[in-house]
């Protein structure tokens, strides 16, 4: 019969430091290098059992970080439910006052802010892990995650990504209610002298509430980025049948309109019942356009040329 693994309690479903366990006699070298644990970040452990989630690496980045780091950016957008801005392989991006010296290391991303008063507004929640004593200070006790707010995190997610991505995770907190238009008109004005803040305004100006998944937002911003006029997401089309359609793109004014077939178009009645959504709007007098996963990622160029082509054909003018 194997042994059974050592699990100290004061470990169970916990993130800590690997040095300050064994200082206390908790754990083993040998031991923490077992099964039951596993390595986040250098000399930051967690229990093995815990999801291995970007939540996960925000509170191991903590216990690397000094008082007042902020975790932001795309990272803090991800704690407050962007699921798909960030991943248990993502470097965590934090803020940090320039006062605390702190450089980038492997897993995490620092940026320094000039002064306190220039880092975001800063949400510190419970992340619902058991809480620990006073003395266990090696220990992250899942009483705090500080992180800036909403709005704050979408500025700083399009000041530090590339534009594309950075687009589709602010439609994404604007989808969820979790900012607006005004509270980014607001940050981005206040900001437009600070490093990056033209081009956050820039990004701002393409985002879109509507945007009902990462990859539409991705090919909105591609299509507009290859020199195509701005679409509208899901455009409503009231059609003969009475029924309102919204395809994922439209350029209303050209009766055109671009779908982007998922991985959920596997399913037969999705495919059903979007392709009859689609044939009523082809009735009405649309044109419309496929874009699947791989064409996004490897046949982009075709795709511009054919919803070009049919922009044209229907009136469009370049600029």
């Amino acid at each position: 019969m194997p042994p059974r693994p050592h699990l100290p309690e004061s470990l169970a479903w916990r993130v800590f430091r690997g040095s300050d366990a064994i200082r206390q006699c908790l754990l083993t070298r040998h031991q923490l290098r077992g099964a039951s644990w596993v390595r986040l970040l250098h000399d930051v452990y967690a229990d093995a059992r815990l999801d291995r989630d970007h939540q996960l690496i925000c509170e191991a980045a903590l216990l690397r970080l000094p008082p007042g780091a902020v975790i932001a950016g795309p990272s803090a957008a991800y704690l407050h439910g962007v699921e798909h801005a960030a991943s248990f392989t993502d470097d965590v991006h934090v803020l940090v006052p320039r006062t605390a010296r702190v450089d980038s290391h492997r897993g995490i991303r620092v940026h320094t802010a000039e002064r306190r008063s220039a880092m975001a507004g800063v949400h510190s929640p419970s992340t619902g892990r058991p809480a620990a004593s006073a003395s266990d200070s090696f220990l992250y006790t899942g009483r705090r995650m500080p992180r800036s707010d909403p709005t704050a995190a979408a500025w700083e997610t399009a000041v530090w990504l590339d534009p594309v991505r950075a687009v589709g995770i602010v439609d994404a907190l604007l989808g969820q209610g979790l900012t607006d238009d005004t509270a980014l008109s607001g940050i981005a004005t206040r900001h437009l002298d600070r490093p990056g803040g033209r081009r956050a305004a820039w990004v701002f100006g393409l985002v879109d509430a509507g945007a009902q998944s990462p990859p539409e937002s991705h090919l909105r911003v591609r299509l507009v980025l290859a020199g195509l006029p701005r679409p509208v997401a899901q455009h409503p089309v009231p059609v003969a049948s009475g029924l309102i359609v919204h395809p994922d793109l439209a350029w209303p004014e050209y009766r055109v309109a671009v779908e982007y077939d998922g991985h959920w178009h596997a399913d037969a009645d999705q495919l059903h019942a979007d392709r009859r959504r689609l044939n009523h709007l082809v009735a009405a007098g649309w044109l419309v356009l496929h874009v699947t996963s791989r064409r996004l990622h490897r046949e982009f160029p075709a795709v511009v040329r054919e919803v070009r082509s049919a922009l044209l054909s229907r009136g469009w003018r370049r600029p």
